[in-house]
């Protein structure tokens, strides 16, 4: 029988001695799976509402395939589900059969509806005698609800070679409601001369690579630990396509982009608990999109990516002085003028207690140059000062209790978002919570040379810590409480996760103070 306990056995302790004492990374080398159990990459469940939530998994009995479908026969396969109020399956409330289809790398996307809102499931496959895993998920509070509150955890930025996945399994430990995952899941490019861990396949280009990069990570056990105990929300940020594209222009012209990002869009929806509303109509995939957690908070998921203007002042991803006029111009968006004004009604007409913005980019002001000299992100909302100003106006004057959660940087940061960042005397209208990554750019330190004088000067940035890891955030009528989750060590496994910072953010007042 598959019980929560079950689903955290197997992992928090083991090998923490010898990974404490080890000095050197282990090197894991790419291994194919035997040719058998179709269920190897896992399942996972996402998107709650109230009365329904998605589940998913992916058939596969040879994941490493190189042509990136897993092994599986060019034909349809009927997949079995199940979901039950208990994790013994004794009161099975709902079940279904689904077709795994070729066309879709054999992925099954159910979409359950009608189910009680605010309650625990538990849910699995089976084809033929082959049945899944268990995995637990919840469908969201009703609305108006005010008594529940949301425990969601959140990260960015997972690469394969350059770590172990132990923050997932910890982060599935601290027993989550929800878990958004803000960009870069995988990452497109081809070996790098040191890994820690071998890779399956070069740079993904077409729809086979992207296929076989998703279920590499698919068949890590600590991804597949947290899949299974809490739904997912996702978006995507740029290594989920190519490093630093902006809409239709990617950082280098190979091979042609828009069928590159067809092909990336059309394996993330295969890969991901999404809905049908999600679906990919060739390289356009509508990803931005609201959630409702009672009364308590509404999560609204932005698409930095696929609508951005171009790059300010060079064209391409890279740091500008002051010079740089361009990044100033009101007209010019981060988020294109449908998602703008989609989000701006969103935030206008909301009556929960919290508003919270699940995006990829740093969006408060920061100059990362020391010294006298300033220099500013143009891949951020530095970039896009019009949009950032037009975003921090609406929460201002929609008087919402807004926090901003942001990936991509690969260390954890936190401050406030200001009304006009230009202005120093202007008053911060929301907090902006930053997550670092998975594995991305190795174990990090806690603090690095420059640390300090960059926060004494970026006065509205309250807190950095340079490790591996996640964020819980405990979201309630009073209160946000915030941790900060860090692993000293990501180049060898099974290392347990300390609280690097915590904070308090309470309704009305848009500030971090310390817990």
């Amino acid at each position: 029988m598959i019980t929560r306990r079950s689903l955290f056995a197997g992992g928090a302790s083991m090998g923490i001695a010898a990974a404490l004492g080890a000095a050197a990374p282990v090197r894991a080398a790419v291994r194919r799976a035997p040719l058998s159990d179709v269920f190897q990459l896992g399942i996972a469940s996402g998107e709650p509402t109230p009365d329904g939530v998605v589940l998913w998994t992916r058939l596969a009995m040879d994941p490493l395939a190189p042509d990136g479908l897993g092994g599986m026969p060019d034909r349809p396969v009927p997949v079995e589900w199940q979901l039950a109020k208990d994790d013994g399956f004794r009161h099975v409330v709902r079940r279904g059969v689904e077709l795994a289809r070729p066309q879709e790398a054999h992925s099954v996307h159910v979409e359950v509806d009608h189910l009680d809102p605010g309650a625990e499931y538990f849910y699995r496959f089976r084809v033929g005698t082959e049945i899944s895993p268990a995995g637990r998920t919840l469908t969201a509070p009703a609305a108006g609800t005010a008594s529940r509150a949301l425990n969601l955890a959140f990260t960015s930025c997972a690469d394969w070679q350059t770590g172990w996945f132990t923050a997932y399994r910890r982060m599935a430990e601290d027993h989550p409601d929800l878990i958004a995952f803000l960009g870069d899941y995988y990452y497109e490019y081809g070996d790098y001369k040191y890994p820690v861990r071998d890779q399956a396949g070069g740079e993904c280009f077409d729809l086979a690579g992207y296929r076989l990069r998703q279920a590499q990570h698919k068949s890590d056990p600590d991804l597949q630990q947290a899949h299974a105990v809490a739904p997912w929300v996702v978006v995507w940020d740029d290594h989920d396509i190519e490093n630093a594209w902006a809409g239709d222009v990617p950082e280098q012209p190979d091979p042609p982009f828009l069928p590159r990002r067809a092909a990336a869009f059309q394996a993330y929806y295969e890969n991901m608990p999404l809905r049908r509303a999600q679906r990919p109509d060739g390289w356009s995939m509508k990803l931005y999109r609201s959630l409702r957690w009672g009364s308590v908070a509404n999560l609204h998921l932005l698409d930095t990516r696929q609508y951005r203007d171009l790059y300010a002042c060079t064209g391409t991803s890279t740091t500008v002085g002051p010079d740089c006029t361009q990044r100033l111009d009101p007209n010019r968006t981060i988020m294109g003028k449908e998602q703008e004004a989609w989000l701006f009604d969103e935030l206008r007409r909301s009556t929960a207690t919290w508003d919270v913005i699940g995006q990829q980019v740093f969006m408060m002001e920061m100059d990362w140059v020391n010294g006298e000299q300033k220099g500013y992100s143009n891949e951020g909302w530095d970039g896009y000062v019009g949009s950032r100003n037009r975003l921090a106006a609406t929460i201002d004057e929609a008087k919402r209790n807004a926090v901003v959660l942001t990936g991509d940087v690969h260390s954890h940061w936190a401050g406030e978002l200001k009304r006009d960042h230009q202005d120093p005397a202007s008053k911060p209208v929301a907090v902006e919570l930053v997550t670092t990554s998975i594995t991305s750019a190795g174990n990090g330190l806690d603090e690095y040379p420059n640390t300090r004088q960059l926060l004494a000067e970026n006065p509205h940035v309250k807190f950095f810590n340079g490790r591996r890891g996640y964020v819980n955030a405990k979201i309630s009528q009073s209160e946000m409480k915030v941790d900060f989750r860090s692993l000293a060590v990501v180049t060898q496994p099974h290392y347990p996760a300390y609280t690097s910072g915590s904070f308090v953010v309470e309704p009305g007042n848009p500030t971090l103070n310390p817990a």
